[in-house]
């Protein structure tokens, strides 16, 4: 699924399209820190894991560009806390 989705520096998030429907995840960035604030999945792709594979894409994104993660979103927070994996360098270890 990663292929589908596109990061969109300018609006600060990354967006999978499927379907004529939009999902995303978005973030605000200061520096080396990024914070991602929400993540959007329509009723429409729902329970087909489209927030999983945003967070995973953003979070493989930080891990690329060695930032530091701030999981404001519950659901990024939730996915990190049942991966710990994810946190090593996010500093929410």
């Amino acid at each position: 699924m990663y292929k589908q989705i596109k990061h969109q520096e300018q609006a600060q998030r990354f967006e999978l399209n499927q379907d004529g429907i939009t999902a995303y995840l978005s973030y605000q960035r200061q520096g080396d820190v990024i914070d991602f604030n929400h993540t959007i999945v329509p009723k429409a792709l729902g329970g087909q894991g489209v927030g999983t594979e945003l967070v995973k894409f953003a979070l493989a994104y930080a891990r690329v560009n060695q930032l530091t993660v701030i999981p404001s979103c519950s659901f990024v927070a939730h996915y990190i806390k049942k991966h710990p994996e994810a946190a090593d360098f996010s500093g929410n270890s």
